[in-house]
């Protein structure tokens, strides 16, 4: 199977627990992996572990650099106080640090808070401390892996390859405008892969691999109550935004399927896909945008705990289907 991972900052954290109850099953076979921003680092990370000692090996590194993050997080600026902790629990959206970096990052560019050319980054430490990036690269037998990022200057996506993967591949595939200065990559700047590609499908079936095609989501598809309060609108802004790029890839995916129902299209030129999702809608809506930036640790700890009891429901519900059929209803989720 392949796996296309979405992105959600510290919310990747559910990822990872998807993935860890994944890699524990000795049935499954991950061909190649797809991701953006937070999805993008949790499959270069399985990748990286599968090279060196399999899936535990995977789950290792996981686990890993996900405390690496937490720990370094300890000593960020955008943080609840124990009194704000005690009121809103994991939602920092009414701390006083957090509205302090909000409003801050609306007056002012990342350019304007920092005019130097060093710009610092505690995520690419954490990548460089857990990821052998010259081993990744130069590893004869590997699952595929695709790390989308969005051209600044041009607009389009740009997908990197295994043997193109780098620390800056990473940070520009999480680069939000609104934080980090553009990443540059042979002269030219890259921001967030989500405004094109969160994740990007297309690279896991254009070039053969397996038909089953498996999606974790971070970022709901339905909100019943309409937004009224500035926090709520920006944060529904925020996930229609990372989802428009999926919501338009899967609309193809099911033309060219129904196409090939009615016998329109030939295969193999064109191949049949089954689609199927792990996610948790019903728990992740209560969290909003401002908790992507939490990294404390009991967050991390319970997103990761939901992120395996989603996976590991797909796969008792589901599991039979690989191979044969989808488990997502397509057309009900994305049309």
């Amino acid at each position: 199977m392949s796996l296309a991972l979405q992105g959600g900052g510290t919310h990747g954290a559910f990822t990872w627990g998807v993935l860890e109850r994944l890699l524990e099953e000795e049935r499954l076979e991950i061909d190649g992996l797809s991701g953006t921003s937070a999805g993008a680092i949790n499959a270069t990370l399985v990748v990286q572990g599968l090279i060196e000692d399999g899936a535990a090996g995977a789950i290792r590194a996981l686990d890993s650099f996900w405390r690496s993050v937490a720990t370094k997080l300890l000593f960020s600026p955008v943080r609840s106080t124990p009194f704000e902790k005690a009121i809103w629990g994991h939602d920092l959206t009414y701390s006083l640090a957090y509205q302090t970096f909000d409003i801050m990052a609306r007056m002012l560019s990342p350019y304007q808070l920092n005019p130097f050319p060093f710009e610092w980054n505690p995520l690419r430490q954490a990548l460089e401390e857990s990821i052998d990036f010259a081993a990744l690269r130069s590893a004869a037998k590997a699952p595929r892996l695709f790390v989308s990022a969005t051209s600044v200057r041009s607009g389009k996506p740009r997908v990197f390859t295994r043997k193109e993967i780098t620390p800056d591949a990473l940070l520009a595939s999480a680069c939000l405008p609104q934080v980090f200065k553009a990443v540059e990559i042979d002269g030219e700047p890259y921001w967030d892969g989500g405004y094109l590609g969160n994740p990007a499908l297309w690279p896991l079936y254009e070039q053969g691999g397996p038909p089953d095609l498996v999606l974790v989501m971070l970022n709901p598809l339905v909100r019943e109550e309409i937004p009224t309060s500035t926090s709520d609108i920006v944060n529904r802004l925020n996930e229609i935004t990372f989802n428009g790029s999926l919501m338009a890839e899967m609309r193809a995916i099911d033309f060219v399927q129904r196409l090939l129902d009615a016998g329109r299209l030939e295969q193999p030129r064109y191949r049949r896909l089954f689609i199927h999702v792990i996610e948790d809608e019903a728990r992740l809506r209560g969290f909003k945008l401002a908790t992507k930036f939490n990294g404390d640790w009991d967050f991390l700890s319970t997103l990761r705990q939901y992120g395996r009891e989603a996976a590991d429901r797909w796969l008792a519900e589901n599991f039979d289907k690989l191979g044969r059929e989808s488990s997502a209803d397509v057309r009900a989720m994305y049309l």
